[in-house]
């Protein structure tokens, strides 16, 4: 069966005098995406993408910071991250495009914008591969001792290579039941935390209310700086409107994908926290050194089920390697489709475009290498420089949304098939939000440096993309 091409937006010469990139190669012309994702196929790969290292691993030190108070935090950076994916899904669905975000600010701001949100959310994913590698491999050389973490990471790696080098079918069948897994993990952990507190669970005695009498342990400090905690936690649920846009139906799979997307994160992270923070005292060491969610299960006195929840956790690293892998090469070829890098990476061979496989892929592993390497300068340099980036591809989100839903009223009111809530003011509001939380990041001494180092390549980014912009025009 021949494949057809995903559509690949070219955003218009803006109103406001802004220059259009150079016109995409054609169908016709050149080899397209191929659609082979099915409709149950992209809310699965954005979980995949989500449910990682910040929920599994990262939230101990929230909890620790916030205490109980950590739930409100979650819950509170939630609503944010469900305006945004609204905001994101309204776009996504009128205009479907594989480079999701970027090509939207593209066509709602300029080639820059589009340039800027593109390439720092690509680094964002490729550092986050090389991450999730290596808490993989932390977890297996806990079962075995005296293997190299290295050669772990190697593995999972050129595993996760080959499978995004696959047909995109192949890898969403693969991505959708690794999330599944996920899913089901957290799902089952909700029903025995919920029947624990309630003491109906045979073999515990519930904790009842005495692990929330200190609800914010810290202050108003420990609060923000959960707050601060749980928004990067909540990182890659983008990457559902990427996969989107290779299903079969891109309307309908980004409708569909970002309505149930956002109310099962919500679940799952809130109520996650919720479960933990009530079974488990919130100063208790397990909680960093084991990890929430086994320490909460051994405070059940399951046998066995601390370990299983390891392996659930390996799972969920792996699935977010895998899906970042994706979402990387996905957004670095409609990136240079636009004319916006190397054209090499926009070659596609069977529906895939395996060259920006292979680039992202060893950049990832670069990462990693870096982390033994350069650990005391080189790798927090990169960690802290891809501390914010979230904030500012939301921020070009809705400013995008705010450009392009007065557009599409007056050109074609019945278009969006996903609606912003009450528009203008929420997504207003989403603004208000994100700045709240950079003037908080400039408050903690830790997310400033964070910020500076995110600020200057958000810089530097936005000066190239603008001087590319410029050059076309005069050409």
């Amino acid at each position: 069966m021949p494949h057809r091409s995903t559509p690949v937006e070219t955003p218009p010469s803006h109103e406001d005098g802004g220059v259009a990139p150079s016109p995409s190669p054609s169908p016709s012309s050149a080899p397209g995406l191929s659609p082979g994702l099915r409709q149950r196929h992209p809310s699965m790969i954005a979980l995949g993408g989500v449910i990682g290292a910040g929920l599994f691993v990262g939230s101990g030190a929230g909890i620790a910071a916030a205490g109980p108070s950590v739930v409100l935090a979650y819950a509170l950076s939630g609503l944010l991250v469900m305006l945004v994916m609204r905001m994101l899904g309204e776009m996504s669905a009128a205009y479907p495009s594989s480079g999701s975000f970027s090509a939207h600010a593209e066509r709602a701001i300029g080639p820059w914008a589009g340039f800027t949100a593109g390439w720092a959310f690509w680094v964002l994913l490729c550092t986050a591969v090389g991450l999730e590698g290596i808490g993989a491999a932390k977890i297996v050389t806990g079962w075995l001792p005296g293997t190299p973490e290295w050669a772990w990471v190697a593995l999972f790696m050129a595993v996760f290579c080959a499978t995004n080098l696959a047909a995109v079918r192949n890898f969403g069948e693969f991505e959708f039941w690794f999330a599944a897994l996920k899913v089901a993990a957290i799902s089952l952990f909700l029903v025995l935390g919920v029947l624990a507190v309630a003491g109906v669970l045979p073999g515990t005695d519930s904790p009842g209310t005495s692990n929330l009498t200190d609800f914010l342990p810290h202050g108003g400090e420990g609060l923000i700086i959960g707050v601060l905690a749980s928004i990067f936690a909540y990182g890659g649920l983008e990457t559902v409107t990427i996969a989107a846009a290779e299903s079969e139906d891109p309307v309908r799979g980004v409708a569909s994908a970002v309505r149930t997307a956002m109310w099962r994160i919500a679940l799952f992270y809130v109520g996650s926290m919720a479960v933990i923070v009530t079974l488990v005292p919130w100063d208790s060491k397990e909680l960093v050194e084991k990890g929430p969610y086994v320490a909460a299960l051994d405070q059940l006195g399951i046998p066995g089920a601390g370990q299983l929840m390891n392996v659930v956790v390996l799972v969920a690293l792996l699935s977010a390697m895998n899906a970042n892998i994706y979402g990387s090469s996905r957004i670095a070829h409609s990136l240079v489709e636009r004319g916006q890098g190397p054209r090499a990476l926009a070659r596609v061979s069977g529906g895939v475009p395996r060259l920006a496989v292979l680039t992202s892929c060893f950049f990832g592993f670069v990462c990693v290498l870096l982390s033994y390497w350069r650990p005391d300068d080189v790798f927090p340099w990169l960690l802290n420089m891809i501390g914010a980036v979230i904030l500012v591809v939301w921020a070009l989100i809705a400013v995008s949304q705010l450009l392009l839903r007065r557009r599409l009223e007056r050109e074609a009111p019945e278009k969006p098939v996903v609606r912003m809530w009450a528009f203008p003011y929420l997504t207003w509001l989403a603004l208000a939000g994100m700045a709240a939380v950079l003037v908080l990041m400039a408050r903690e001494a830790d997310t400033r440096v964070q910020l500076y180092y995110t600020g200057g390549m958000t810089a530097v980014l936005a000066t190239v993309g603008y001087v590319r912009q410029r050059r076309r025009a005069d050409t």
